[in-house]
């Protein structure tokens, strides 16, 4: 049966593929493969297609997380690579999420979020998780809020610690998540000012979705938060974290 389900996303892959002779990228070739066929599972999508150029011939990856058809144009000529796509920092928040979830184990629930969902000036965090008890705890811990603010654009290297440390008001721990390819001189001031804060700094590729590499440089210290605004702004999201 599981060879069965890969054959058949590998096939609507290819279809999709032969649809963008131009190239697809990984994440959204993904997405149209899932709203193709939503009986597909997102996690057994991506297991199907990440090697995909390995097993179809006719596949291949002109650049990283890049997929198009092999051989030449309707002219004959050889296809020019696809110009390099725009990467959105939206695209790193779930693997963020399930990183801090299943690789830091720091939260037991994890969602993306981003956007104006807190609909205030002081901005909502990119990824935001909940710790508490697993039913192995002898010893119950109290529910914690765990917070992130990812950036791509090292030009806002500034603007994002400023957010980080903002969700400190509502949350037990934060988080800054920022490009390696950022200057040694950014990284190493921010690495000492999370310190001095008390926040979390990870570093990440932010040119590889399908492998961003987060690593973790600085660990958060818990903090203690204005309750008052944890749950204003649980309350905005509690159907998704909290059920």
């Amino acid at each position: 049966m599981a060879k069965s389900i890969t054959a058949r996303i590998r096939k609507e892959a290819v279809r999709i593929i032969r649809d963008h002779p131009e190239g697809i990228r990984y994440s959204d070739l993904q997405r149209q493969i899932h709203e193709a066929d939503s009986s597909f599972k997102m996690n057994t999508i991506a297991g199907s297609i990440y090697d995909l150029n390995t097993h179809i011939a006719e596949v291949e990856k002109p650049s990283r997380g890049v997929y198009r058809i092999t051989g030449a144009d309707a002219d004959g000529s050889a296809m020019a690579p696809p110009p390099p796509a725009v990467i959105q920092e939206e695209e790193f928040y779930s693997p963020f999420a399930d990183w801090l979830k299943n690789d830091l184990e720091d939260v037991t629930k994890a969602i993306p979020l981003g956007g104006k969902r807190f609909k205030d000036k002081w901005g909502t965090p990119d990824v935001i998780g909940k710790r508490d008890s697993r039913p192995s705890d002898i010893v119950k811990p109290p529910i914690e809020i765990v917070s992130a603010e990812i950036k791509t654009n090292t030009n806002e290297l500034i603007t994002a610690f400023g957010q980080a440390c903002a969700y400190c008001l509502f949350s037990h721990r934060s988080y800054l998540v920022v490009p390696t390819k950022a200057t040694k001189d950014d990284l190493s001031r921010l690495d000492s000012l999370c310190q001095v804060f008390g926040l979390g700094f990870v570093l990440f590729d932010a040119e590889c979705v399908d492998d961003p590499k987060f690593e973790i440089r600085v660990r958060p210290k818990r903090q203690d938060p204005d309750i008052h605004y944890t749950n204003k702004y649980m309350r905005e999201i509690e159907s998704e974290l909290f059920r």
